[in-house]
């Protein structure tokens, strides 16, 4: 008679909140109304000789599981952390998503090569600095940037990009986009969206565009908003912090020496 009952008491132990076991390294994860798909670090993956294949079935199993404890058409969060996904990679995880009435809209990642297959796939980013440092001393220096994220795109409404560094974005920063920096930001064409730079307290970093029309700038705590009247004509210029606040001047007659220098 009893021969029977060990499976069905396992079959009842998988919360409805956190579907991962001791098997599988793969989880998803509700957050208030989002859903977090969370990726096993690389060093995770080295212990367990864990391949994109073996990420790529776990997820399946996730997904056609028979505890579905989502709604239709919620939000999905992928923290990739310093796994390496190129844009096929992500298709392929948005995809299968879909297929489970999931919608994949934001990518948190350390990796560089992630962040850009992301915000060129057209997903909100942001790029995390791996978690190193963290017990540094509250009078210790002040944590390094992380390297610059070169981005060849438009930043469209509704994307918003994160970064630890600088970001150059060799393209447009449209209405409803968002860039936020902790150091400088520079867009190679039209600054329509929200530029938000030395988004760590740093009040000396800069925001450049060849074409300056934003819909608000931020430095550090400054606030500046998009001028009423438009200019009849545009011309590469940089925005700063002044004593009187955010000021925006021509980037041929911006002095060198208001460049913040690396200490």
């Amino acid at each position: 008679m009893s021969d029977s009952a060990p499976p069905e008491i396992e079959t009842t132990l998988t919360p409805p909140t956190d579907i991962a076991n001791s098997n599988l390294q793969v989880r998803l994860k509700s957050e208030g109304e989002n859903l977090l798909l969370i990726l096993p670090t690389e060093v995770e993956a080295s212990t367990t000789a864990t391949t994109w294949s073996d990420l790529w079935q776990q997820l399946k199993q996730r997904l056609n599981g028979g505890d579905r404890f989502w709604q239709a058409n919620t939000i999905v969060h992928l923290m990739a952390t310093d796994r390496l996904l190129d844009t096929r990679q992500l298709q392929a995880i948005a995809d299968a998503l879909a297929e489970a009435q999931l919608q994949l809209t934001h990518v948190f990642t350390s990796r560089r090569q992630t962040a850009v297959a992301a915000a060129t796939a057209g997903y909100s980013v942001e790029q995390q600095a791996p978690v190193t440092g963290i017990n540094q001393t509250l009078n210790a220096p002040a944590t390094p940037l992380a390297e610059p994220l070169y981005l060849q795109m438009t930043v469209r409404s509704g994307i918003e990009i994160r970064h630890a560094g600088s970001v150059i974005v060799l393209g447009d920063l449209n209405p409803g986009g968002t860039v936020v920096a902790n150091g400088d930001i520079l867009v190679w064409g039209r600054l329509r969206g929200v530029a938000h730079a030395g988004a760590a307290g740093n009040s000396k970093c800069l925001i450049m565009a060849l074409q300056m029309e934003p819909t608000q700038l931020r430095i550090a705590e400054f606030v500046a908003r998009a001028p009423t009247n438009i200019p009849s004509q545009f011309y590469p210029e940089v925005a700063y912090v002044t004593p009187e606040g955010i000021r925006i001047a021509k980037a041929a007659d911006f002095s060198k020496s208001q460049f913040s220098l690396p200490s």
